[in-house]
């Protein structure tokens, strides 16, 4: 059975809702899925100040050496200042011993986030995402447009053939759409069905 790492940092809640949607499309496609977090960096002070959402069901990581165990890794961070989040960036400077035997290489990997706004940083954070994936070996499957939800201009939504995105709204009350997370869904789904056919 494949089986799919669904990697995230959240802030706030909007990546953590859109990681549950990638592993859902996933096991769809018959994967064997996890989801994990990575650390929080933040001092607590700014945690608390910044009302940081703290509780989550799924647990941490276990250090980049579990990264090898899986046929694809999916990468889910909020965006800071068009790249990905300090917290996310920080734990894959930690890989460099599982890049260093190419133990990522022939993966699958893929990668989604959210901003504030529509022009926050979306298909930048992404490509941030996407180019340490590609330096690690991995083959990259985006949000291709199969998934036709995201050509629409009738709401505001997420979405770019770089991978699944959400928009949180300035004060973050905006939650993942379902176009937002349909579309999570169907790339975890896509992810999954690559990796299946890799592996075979």
């Amino acid at each position: 059975m494949t089986k799919v790492l669904v990697l995230y940092y959240s802030s706030y809640g909007h990546i953590e809702a859109m990681a549950e949607a990638m592993a859902d499309g996933a096991r769809a496609a018959g994967a064997d899925v996890d989801i994990r977090r990575v650390p929080e960096t933040a001092p607590q002070a700014v945690v608390e100040a910044a009302h940081f959402k703290t509780d989550s069901a799924h647990p941490l990581i276990d250090g980049p050496e579990a990264l090898a165990g899986y046929d694809a890794i999916i990468v889910g961070s909020p965006t800071r200042f068009g790249r990905m989040a300090s917290q996310m960036a920080s734990f894959w400077d930690t890989a460099g011993g599982v890049w260093m035997r190419g133990g990522l290489h022939g993966k699958v990997g893929g990668a989604f986030t959210s901003t504030a706004t529509q022009h926050g940083g979306q298909e930048t954070t992404l490509f941030s995402i996407i180019t340490n994936l590609m330096h690690f070996g991995c083959t990259i499957v985006g949000l291709d447009y199969g998934y036709q939800a995201q050509m629409g201009v009738g709401e505001v939504l997420g979405g770019a053939p770089y991978g699944a995105t959400t928009i949180a709204g300035g004060d973050g009350s905006r939650r993942p759409s379902e176009i937002d997370l349909a579309g999570a869904r169907y790339q975890g789904r896509r992810i999954a069905e690559v990796a299946a056919r890799l592996a075979a």
